[in-house]
């Protein structure tokens, strides 16, 4: 029985990590559906949730004004969450662009977005946050895929910055990773929810927000996906953001994976038969929640293994964490460091896995975290 659990539970993680990727890969190339790309003129409401985001406001702005796009379809909202350092000002100063400014009481994320598409009146919606600067043909590529009527949310190419530091490195790969999946989604079918960041949806697809939902770009492009319609990414749509250090993205990560059992409670059809892409929620988004029950299997099952595959089962698991471990310790320039740095990510990713399930017990709300960057990428 222990010989059999461990088996299963290794084969299961292989599976997660690596195997259904690479089948999900070969699925994208061997049976691709194509977005039937167009030049459909549409109008575009820009809208940017923002709190206290001086530091990064003017240049979002200039960015956004900067794109090729006809200004007369373009409306540019900024909604600031109760700001209290320089935004509003700021973005005040671009009252005579064409920016509006809506400034609210602190009431969350959820609650701009709400604002700022109750406030606008174009067809297409794009949400974008206020660190990420646009490339200037962003806007004119991803409204291009709503030429597709199957088309019902369509997420930009989110690009990490380069960076010294051994951490944001590794961050920066786990997020290639990441994006090399939803890519290979979005040409299957669809994504399951969109680039938070920045992303386009037609307007009639956009539900009210409840106030406590910790990812609004899950719960607002699901919205579409059981109406039937596709939720795509559109790789030359590129936005650039800041790396971050491993620190920050496991507080980012505790929040999308508490997220992920929030959406499952909001979303149940999600495990049903309405979910025309229910192998690959439960492949993706299920299994990654499973993920550290799957690992814990793994090592007290090893325990009971026979003498000699106790001894390699245990010693490979221990000297991995180890190395995740000793990771701090490890220069960047020692090559053992690249190893160590994806074991240390790996563990992270298991340990917020295990704290998302905070969602249970603690409000949403504070799990809500600033995400901080680095004074010398501003």
């Amino acid at each position: 029985m222990a010989a059999l659990i461990f088996l299963v539970s290794t084969a299961l993680i292989a599976y997660i990590l690596f195997g259904y990727p690479v089948l999900l890969a070969l699925i994208a190339r061997l049976q691709p559906r194509p977005v039937c790309k167009g030049a459909a003129r549409k109008s575009v409401s820009v809208i940017i949730p923002v709190h206290n985001g001086a530091r990064f406001i003017a240049a979002k702005l200039d960015s956004v004004l900067g794109l090729d796009y006809p200004p007369e379809d373009l409306e540019i909202v900024v909604v600031s969450d109760g700001s209290t350092d320089e935004t509003d000002v700021i973005v005040q100063g671009f009252a005579g662009k064409g920016v509006r400014l809506i400034p609210l009481p602190r009431g969350g994320k959820c609650a701009a977005l709400n604002a700022g598409i109750s406030q606008t009146k174009n067809e297409i919606l794009l949400l974008t946050d206020v660190r990420q600067i646009v490339a200037p043909d962003s806007l004119k590529n991803l409204v291009g895929c709503f030429a597709d009527p199957a088309v019902g949310a369509v997420s930009g190419e989110l690009l990490i910055r380069a960076s010294a530091s051994s951490d944001e490195v590794t961050t920066g790969l786990y997020w290639r990773y990441e994006s090399w999946i939803r890519r290979n989604s979005s040409l299957v079918d669809s994504m399951f929810g969109a680039t938070g960041p920045f992303y386009a949806i037609r307007r009639e697809l956009a539900v009210p927000l409840p106030p406590d939902i910790l990812l609004d770009d899950m719960y607002l492009p699901l919205a579409g996906f059981f109406r039937g319609y596709r939720l795509i990414t559109e790789p030359s749509a590129k936005a650039f953001d800041f790396p971050t250090s491993r620190e920050v993205e496991f507080k980012r990560k505790v929040r999308t994976l508490a997220g992920n059992y929030q959406i499952l409670k909001v979303y149940p059809g999600l495990l049903g038969p309405r979910n025309r892409m229910w192998f690959h929620f439960v492949s993706y988004k299920l299994a990654r929640l499973l993920l550290p029950w799957l690992v814990l299997a793994a090592f007290v099952s090893s325990w009971f293994l026979p003498p000699l595959f106790r001894i390699v089962a245990l010693g490979l698991q221990c000297g991995f964490y180890a190395l995740a471990a000793l990771d701090p310790l490890i220069p960047a320039r020692v090559p053992v460091k690249r190893l160590s740095s994806l074991a240390r990510t790996f563990v992270a990713l298991l340990a917020a896995a295990v704290f998302g399930l905070s969602i249970l017990v603690v409000p949403p709300r504070s799990l809500w975290k600033e995400t901080k960057i680095a004074a010398h990428h501003s």
